[in-house]
């Protein structure tokens, strides 16, 4: 037992080893040169200039500047794309995993059919069915609901929506994992107590089934906010967020280093708000 311990111990650093080589060569360097770039500066050739500077955070974090406004924005649009999800994939989540087996694995399989397609073709599926001679706005006016089509398409509803269509099947897979595993013995026994469907919801479903609320919350939220896709197609140019910024910054200004600046902020920003998410929830948990 000891020689065999000590042996799949010696076997465990090369298993690693494939790991550890591709997040350290596509993930780890990349970052580290983001974040050299981000303290240099931007020369009037639009060519990076590697001599240290701040002026690129300071810029940022101005409370005189647009960025920071737009990051408010971006932030709570992500927010409520993300309370979003869940109202809409915990319901269906919960309705999956009380299925027998066979069901199941075929609602999970629709769940998943989305991402055999990629996410800009969902965005302009999505945007021929709103628009203004889309499939909705032709029943709406067949039926006689409506007498002219309703402007969706290039407003801050179309957003939402573009985005809501996008990273709801995120949030149903954890949701489903972690209510599948939930022992509805307690639910019966809350029921049994006198419990009315409302508290037996609020004191044994939710707090049993929170991991996959914070895995669902994260998996959504941190996509959201970085993203430039739907604010661009769906809001026709007009809404501007952090990845919209972002993406101007590398392919029309040419700014690398102000970019770099923004990504790192946004990061740290994000990972900071995680992390003492994260310690929060440790901390009630224990």
């Amino acid at each position: 037992m000891q020689a065999s311990g000590r042996q799949s111990k010696s076997i465990l650093p090369i298993l690693l080893t494939p790991g550890v080589f591709w997040l350290t060569v596509f993930f780890v360097v990349p970052l580290l040169i983001v974040l050299v770039v981000s303290f240099s500066k931007r020369s009037l050739l639009g060519v990076v200039d590697y001599s240290f500077n701040l002026n690129n955070y300071a810029r940022l974090f101005n409370p005189d500047s647009p960025y920071l406004f737009i990051f408010l924005r971006s932030l709570g649009l992500a927010s409520v794309n993300t309370v979003l999800c869940l109202l809409f994939a915990y319901p269906f989540a919960f309705y999956i995993a009380r299925q027998n087996p066979q069901r199941q694995k075929l609602l999970i399989f629709l769940v998943m059919v989305p991402f055999w397609t990629n996410f800009l073709i969902r965005t302009y599926a999505l945007m021929f069915i709103i628009r203004d001679t889309g499939l909705i706005n032709t029943w709406l006016v067949n039926l006689g609901i409506i007498s002219q089509p309703i402007q969706i398409l290039f407003t801050p509803t179309a957003i939402r929506l573009g985005m809501l269509y996008g990273y709801l099947p995120f949030a149903v897979l954890p949701l489903y994992a972690s209510i599948e595993q939930l022992d509805f013995n307690y639910v019966q026994a809350a029921q049994d107590l006198g419990a009315d469907g409302l508290r037996v919801f609020l004191r044994v479903i939710l707090p049993l089934t929170m991991p996959g609320v914070v895995a669902a919350s994260i998996i959504t939220f941190i996509p959201a906010l970085g993203d430039f896709i739907t604010p661009d197609l769906m809001g026709g140019g007009n809404t501007f967020l952090i990845g919209n910024v972002l993406q101007q910054q590398f392919l029309t200004v040419r700014d690398w280093p102000f970019g770099s600046a923004m990504g790192i902020g946004l990061m740290v920003l994000v990972l900071g708000a995680t992390m003492i998410y994260f310690r929060t929830g440790a901390s009630r948990s224990a």
